[in-house]
């Protein structure tokens, strides 16, 4: 066990707020922060919010217009001092989601840098002007289109790598990297505990933003992520927000980087050279995406070597420096359960929902767990494109409505990838709108239609629900350190359905069995490498497990079954 790069920031365990579909606590269908005291009996220790600043909402409040403020939807900024102050009463941290990549067009500094080209915020932002008539380069934006949007009053183009209302920051000019670290201060002077960075690997373009390579001639604009992800200047630029803002706090740091490989999150993760406490890599979450398709909405189901391979990868090659982030859901992903679980029936979402925690729980690395997650929330079959929010999805849908596909078409991969699968509202209760908000009133988005037998009211009550098996795996990682620091290690690497793996430190160690199918299958550990013959059950999705066992022997795992052991070393 490596001691000398113990930190807090490593033992616990996050959950992630949507606010807007949280809890509904003054009748106007949009939710805001609270039940603070049904988080903390989760055992988590931080809260991460989604976005609370003010924001048209072209992105759901990723377009931020004011960042000191808080959005009128979710409150003042007296609540949130308040906020601030319970949670940390209960030994609850609050982690902000900053969003500097981009602005709202919406934003004052965007307001002013549109009026002319002298403006004194002009250079926040990145010009060009256009070629023959058209788009300064072919880059296609996240959300579908260009990038690239027209300001008639400069008679020139700004960019925006994702909506039209997000225009990106120009981190090249040394006042905008003050104003963030301006940001910082101000929010980090409030207590706030940590920063989740979206999209930070995108603050550095590539020098004279050449054209993405063609890879389908049909298409109209092409996806240029070598030009932005984890571009040239992005050490330098992050290097100098982390010495001279973030390690003047003792807050983590938490970044959304997409497009990276293990040797970017070992540098960028280095606990004494890195510029983020962890990362969030996006290599995992993409197996379920078809490679012959067009869109990441053209989904295939992942198989089982390859979330060995990805996991194992990440799990080992960032190294005794570096640090992972442990997540299967957030507001930008499918509910899990029926994303790489069973929905099938409802003995089987509980089994499966379980097998996931424990899977992913004892794996090194800072756990999150998006809200409703504990509950084993699943997907929502929406009906039709007008039940329907998200701006991608709904980009999504036009799309391919203009290349002559049927709506069922359309509605098939939005029901399996749409971001709005998660958000839709918490579900409390089997009252109307599931207690997200009274009777009468219209939520932002439709409560999924299962909250009568889905929700926080029934789970806690039970105490064989996720709810539960998440609060007891939360006390687990507690007690044993070996779940924090351990090496990790994967056995029966071979094996077609069960993932096998344990967790080293010293004289201890846990030894995780979970079956990812629906059959059942044996699992030889006969020939594994484990400290001792001995094992005692931690914890287990079936209630008739064995508390101890010999471990080096085949297992019987059931549909779905996750086993957990922990074992001494022989004497």
């Amino acid at each position: 066990m490596n001691q000398t790069n113990a930190r807090w920031w490593k033992e616990v365990c996050v959950y992630q707020v949507y606010p807007r579909s949280y809890k509904d606590s003054n009748g106007d269908g949009v939710g805001v922060i609270s039940s603070l005291d049904y988080i903390k009996s989760l055992g988590v220790d931080v809260i991460w919010m989604s976005p609370v600043y003010p924001t048209p909402n072209e992105d759901n409040g990723y377009d931020i217009s004011d960042y000191r403020g808080i959005n009128p939807e979710f409150g003042t900024m007296e609540d949130f001092d308040l906020l601030l102050s319970e949670a940390h009463k209960r030994d609850l941290k609050i982690v902000m989601d900053l969003v500097v990549n981009h602005t709202s067009d919406q934003h004052p500094w965007f307001i002013e840098a549109r009026k002319s080209k002298d403006n004194p915020y002009r250079d926040y932002y990145i010009w060009r002007d256009g070629k023959e008539g058209k788009e300064p380069n072919n880059w296609q934006s996240f959300f579908g289109g260009t990038v690239w949007e027209k300001n008639d009053a400069t008679d020139d183009y700004y960019l925006h790598l994702f909506a039209k209302g997000q225009p990106d920051l120009n981190w090249e000019n040394p006042r905008v990297r003050d104003e963030v670290k301006d940001i910082v201060h101000f929010w980090a002077g409030k207590g706030v505990d940590g920063f989740r960075l979206d999209v930070i690997n995108c603050i550095s373009k590539v020098e004279g933003l050449p054209d993405a390579p063609i890879k389908n001639p049909t298409d109209k604009y092409h996806w240029a992520g070598e030009h932005f992800f984890n571009g040239p200047k992005f050490m330098e630029y992050m290097s100098q927000i982390r010495k001279e803002a973030f390690d003047r706090y003792d807050v983590f740091t938490v970044g959304e980087t997409p497009s990276v490989t293990p040797d970017h999150g070992a540098t960028f993760t280095h606990i004494d050279t890195g510029v983020v406490h962890m990362l969030f890599q996006f290599e995992f979450v993409a197996l379920d995406t078809d490679p012959n398709g067009s869109h990441r909405f053209d989904s295939i189901k992942p198989q089982l070597r390859d979330i060995k391979g990805v996991t194992t990868k990440w799990q080992t090659e960032l190294g005794r420096d570096g640090w992972n982030s442990l997540y299967l859901e957030n507001h930008d992903q499918p509910r899990s359960v029926s994303r790489y679980g069973c929905v099938e029936t409802e003995e089987l979402r509980v089994i499966s929902a379980k097998m996931l925690a424990a899977w992913y729980l004892f794996q090194k690395g800072t756990p999150y767990i998006y809200q409703g997650q504990e509950l084993g929330m699943t997907n929502c079959h929406f009906k039709d494109i007008g039940e329907c929010r998200d701006i991608e999805t709904l980009n999504y849908y036009r799309e391919m409505m203009d290349k002559g596909e049927t709506a069922e078409r359309a509605m098939k991969g939005i029901r399996v990838k749409s971001r709005d699968n998660a958000r839709t509202p918490m579900q409390w209760n089997t009252e109307a709108n599931a207690g997200f908000c009274r009777e009468g009133v219209r939520p932002w988005i439709d409560v999924n239609k299962n909250f009568r037998e889905i929700n926080v009211e029934a789970a806690v009550g039970d105490e064989n629900s996720v709810f539960h098996f998440y609060k007891k795996i939360l006390q687990l990682r507690r007690q044993h350190k070996v779940v924090v620091y351990g090496e990790y290690e994967l056995l029966a690497g071979e094996h077609a359905q069960a993932y096998v793996y344990t967790r080293t430190a010293g004289d201890e160690q846990i030894v995780v069995l979970a079956n990812f199918e629906r059959e059942n299958c044996s699992v030889d550990l006969s020939g594994e490498k484990l400290l001792g013959g001995e094992g005692e059950l931690l914890i287990a999705n079936y209630n008739d497990v064995d508390e101890k066992r010999q471990m080096t022997q085949t297992f019987q795992l059931r549909a779905y079954e996750v086993q957990v052991y922990i074992v001494s070393k022989k004497q």
